[in-house]
């Protein structure tokens, strides 16, 4: 069991915020394969205080949703206080702050992982948030700026000194990215020199990978991000093999159908037709990894534009594979603006 303020997962596993990923539908089907904890996506301080819309559908949750994690992006103490106050009404459990996220949009803003070039702001930041919160408060960190400046293990004593709850660690630098390897050595650090649970990211794309982050880093828990487009049985398959070492069969395309069904309907209920099938679309294509002859159906089902067309496409699949049992591949590449936060 890990523990996070008054929050306890029964499995020390969950699902990270993903920028155009983690919406209500994504988070209830990962939930629904044994993520005890999900994030929204990631929230800029300024979007939730003017009371943007699309902030406020992020934030849609419901009973089945909880606990539920925020992650809020912004580079000043002073945007805290009505941040915190517009997030009354709205089902949260725990808000994390971001200084972890490599994206150039989001760097040169002074936001992210420029963060970690200044640890007294981001101490600032974080005492603000603990001071102004009623929820548990953690922080999103990476490795560094870039190799000659790997800081991680200061920067995360100043933010449990600011009185966080929990710290997520990506073992890789700014500059790397999601490219190069994890340093699962910083990530090990960071774990030694804090009393606070450290919650390990980057990489966890399979069970293998998971254990091995386990194994090599002593951290207290692990965020999957990646990992789960298209393969929400990375959490059962998890879960299984924490709770008494056996390893799960791969999913057949069966079950994946099955899965694709449920998430499109999902996500229709969600966003509404045209938009929902939308937003299936790049699903689909994570959902099929690794079957053979795809690129007739892909097209097709990037032509559709409605729920029908979708469930025709799939039904297709089905019969173009009646009893594959192909390998659920690991996280193979995914489309250049999926940002995992």
């Amino acid at each position: 069991m890990l523990k996070i303020g008054h929050i306890e997962l029964p499995v020390p596993i969950m699902l990270s915020p993903m920028a155009g990923v983690s919406d209500l539908p994504f988070r209830l089907i990962s939930r629904s394969f044994g993520s005890p904890l999900a994030f929204a996506e990631m929230i800029d301080i300024n979007a939730i205080s003017q009371k943007d819309k699309r902030t406020t559908h992020m934030l849609l949750s419901s009973p089945e949703d909880r606990p539920l994690g925020v992650q809020f992006l912004g580079n000043s103490e002073l945007q805290i206080p009505l941040a915190i106050e517009r997030l009354d009404g709205h089902a949260v459990d725990l808000i994390d702050f971001n200084a972890a996220c490599p994206s150039p949009k989001v760097t040169r803003k002074g936001k992210g992982a420029a963060l970690m070039k200044e640890p007294k702001k981001l101490a600032g930041i974080l005492s603000a948030l603990v001071r102004e919160g009623r929820l548990p408060v953690a922080v999103k960190i990476r490795a560094g700026w870039d190799a000659d400046s790997v800081n991680a293990r200061d920067v995360a004593l100043r933010a449990q000194d600011a009185g966080i709850t929990c710290l997520f660690i990506h073992g890789r630098t700014k500059t790397q990215g999601y490219s190069g390897v994890v340093d699962y050595a910083v990530i090990r650090d960071v774990k030694e020199a804090l009393t606070i649970p450290v919650i390990a990211s980057g990489d966890n794309l399979s069970l293998e990978k998971i254990r091995r982050m386990f194994n090599e880093t002593g951290c207290d828990g692990v965020a999957i991000a990646r990992g789960a487009l298209g393969n929400p049985w990375i959490f059962s398959e998890t879960m299984t093999y924490m709770k008494d070492g056996t390893v799960l069969p791969k999913p057949d395309v069966s079950a994946r159908i099955a899965v694709m069904k449920r998430h499109l309907e999902m996500c229709v209920t969600h966003w509404g037709e045209k938009r929902g099938v939308g937003i299936f679309h790049k699903f689909f294509i994570w959902y099929t990894r690794g079957l053979k002859g795809l690129r007739p159906l892909r097209n097709r089902a990037f032509r559709t534009g409605t729920k029908d067309g979708l469930i025709e496409v799939i039904d297709q699949l089905a019969r173009q594979h009646p009893r594959c049992k192909d390998r659920m591949p690991s996280q193979g590449p995914v489309r250049p603006d999926i940002t995992a936060h």
